[in-house]
């Protein structure tokens, strides 16, 4: 098979920037694989045979960089690597770690079982036991479950065979990076948890561990490039999850924003009774606050307009995989150079690394998961996203917590059903993805669901979606917020899909959505293609194209109650022709007229 990637391994960067210990083996690469388009391998014997072909992994079978490229519907599909655990990890436990496998995955380790996981865009990790000796040779097996039939959180994934509108090619399968760990038998790091606060200028850490052991304690140093700002500890044998609070002194306070996107040094450890490291772990954090007034959204005390552009996060080799980890930074210097000062990460949870970026670059995001994938077709009762959700957006909270570049959550998306006096299922998984965002972070906003329907009337912040085209026709529809009567999205008929507006902060958080296609087949106006597709009529000229958007978001921005917005959308993706930048991430029009357009004060950021 070629070799279709630009590194060997493939990805070979660090998937978890926020958590890092130095010994790691990353396990991208060739695999055998399998289709099992039946879902019958296990019956016939899969799992403890060699397979018939290759993949490129983390790519998804879909993909042109795995190898592979079958994009039919694909039930089942089968991996098989052999790998060498090295001979210095003594003494340590060593983990497998998944980045995101679509959908169901069961994981063997030479027969054994080790994992089971659902959900296709959260991390899992199987501990490999007495499995993992050193310098032994193991066999890995990965089963990966992708039905297109019943509820599944899909994000924009088509469930029938071909792209269309603005569902897209599947993916299934491994899609981020595998890696192996090691880790203390003794006692060990889990996962930190890093809450910024302004107000006190400290952060405040949680730190869960895997045991308690008589006489260990837990560390913190923070640094900046001026050397170490303060040190903490505490006992570790007292509780699973000690808690420090690392006061950072006045003159060394330097709050993160999109104009100084300042991040400090953390370094964690597990200390034994005699002072020892036995575990060591680097971090790093933002001090940064986000608060609620009234209608206003505050980034550190300040009105800062959120100036946001959706981001779906495919690319036409990779799909939802990016090629390089060149490509994400490229994708937010893109979203920068036109005039964006973050992303709606839209139907997706992208993978770490595209937050370790936005972090260093000072780039705003709105952390959402991919819902979609829960219609049933069943009048009034048509949305029924089940448990599995809420596990799974657990799952990414607990990842994504301590980004300071994340400034909201957003558990749903347009989740469209009307209301009525029967209480549905997805009344109660809305309330429960909104309640256990509150409860995992209390420290950022969240919204029910984006668009529709807001379910929840004590929800942070409210918002519709409207792509109306006609700049003055946008004005009138939007006028309303100022005597918190705001545009809602409703139904057919004006029928409710949402509880009535509260007076939270409000923002059009999808909005555009222009369909410029300069090589567009047909000169005619319209809305839906096979091979292109936008909002309203598609402009004749770029210049067209920069007058409308030029004049849509000048609606926005001068309305002084409306703290952001989000374009739809940062590129092409397939058939959606109504990015600013074309699929390749090509120049579609001159971008300094984007960011001219965008770079005037808002009247937001006037208000006191």
């Amino acid at each position: 098979m070629p070799v279709p990637y630009r590194t060997d391994p493939p990805r070979p960067e660090y998937p978890r920037p926020q958590f890092v210990r130095e010994a790691w083996l990353n396990l991208n690469g060739e695999w055998q694989f399998e289709i099992d388009r039946s879902d019958t391998g296990l019956e016939r014997g899969l799992r403890d045979r060699e397979l018939t072909d290759r993949i490129v992994v983390p790519f998804c079978p879909e993909s042109e960089l795995s190898g592979v490229g079958e994009t039919d519907f694909l039930e089942a599909v089968w991996y098989r690597r052999t790998v060498t655990v090295p001979d210095s990890w003594t003494d340590a436990r060593v983990l497998l770690h998944f980045g995101a496998v679509d959908h169901d995955a069961t994981v063997w380790v030479d027969g054994v079982e080790v994992a089971r996981h659902r959900g296709g865009f959260t991390p899992f990790t199987a501990d490999l036991g007495e499995l993992a000796v050193p310098g032994r040779e193991l066999t890995v097996v990965v089963r990966a479950r992708d039905s297109r039939h019943g509820v599944q959180a899909r994000g924009k994934q088509a469930t029938w065979y071909a792209n269309s509108h603005c569902h897209y090619t599947r993916t299934t399968g491994i899609w981020q990076t595998v890696w192996l760990e090691p880790v203390p038998r003794s006692v060990a790091l889990n996962r930190p948890r890093i809450t910024p606060d302004l107000a006190s200028g400290s952060f405040h850490l949680e730190l869960p561990l895997t045991a308690n052991v008589p006489g260990h304690r837990v560390r913190a140093v923070l640094s900046d490039a001026a050397g170490p700002v303060v040190t903490a500890g505490s006992r570790a044998d007292l509780g699973l999850a000690p808690r420090l609070v690392l006061t950072v002194p006045e003159d060394r306070r330097r709050p993160w924003s999109p104009a100084d996107p300042h991040l400090y040094d953390l370094l964690l450890e597990v200390l034994d009774a005699g002072g020892a490291v036995v575990d060591r772990v680097r971090s790093y954090a933002g001090l940064r606050s986000v608060a609620i007034h009234g209608k206003r959204l505050l980034l550190n005390g300040e009105p800062v307009f959120q100036r946001l552009v959706l981001d779906q996060g495919y690319y036409p080799d990779g799909l939802m995989t990016a090629p390089d980890d060149a490509d994400l930074v490229r994708d937010i210097e893109l979203g920068l150079a036109a005039g964006f000062n973050g992303a709606r990460l839209h139907q997706k949870v992208f993978e770490e690394r595209y937050l370790y970026h936005a972090d260093r670059l000072g780039y705003l995001v709105w952390g959402e998961f991919g819902d979609w994938g829960c219609e049933t077709g069943v009048r009034d009762d048509n949305q029924r996203p089940d448990a599995s959700y809420v596990a799974q957006w657990m799952e990414a909270l607990e990842r994504d917590h301590s980004h300071p570049s994340i400034v909201g959550w957003c558990p749903l998306n347009e989740t469209y059903q009307h209301l009525h006096d029967r209480i549905t299922q997805l009344d109660d998984v809305t309330r429960a993805m909104f309640l256990a965002t509150k409860q995992a972070d209390p420290s950022r906003p969240v919204i029910d669901a984006s668009g529709y329907a807001h379910r929840v009337a004590e929800t942070d912040v409210y918002d519709s979606h409207c792509y109306e085209q006609d700049p003055a026709v946008l004005a009138k529809t939007m006028a309303g917020l100022a005597e918190d009567r705001p545009y809602v999205n409703a139904g057919p008929g004006g029928r409710p899909w949402s509880l009535p507006y509260g007076g939270q902060p409000y923002f059009c958080s999808e909005f555009g959505g222009v369909w410029w296609d300069a090589e567009a087949v047909s000169d005619g106006a319209g809305n839906d293609t096979e091979s292109s597709w936008g909002y309203g009529e598609r402009p004749r000229t770029a210049e067209e194209f920069v007058a409308r958007f030029t004049g849509l978001t000048a609606v926005l921005l001068d309305d002084p109650d409306m703290f952001g917005y989000c374009y739809t959308q940062l590129t092409d993706v397939f058939q959606e022709r109504n990015g600013v930048y074309r699929f390749d991430r090509g120049e579609k029009v001159d971008t300094a007229l984007l960011r001219a357009a965008q770079s005037r004060p808002a009247a937001y950021e006037g208000t006191a």
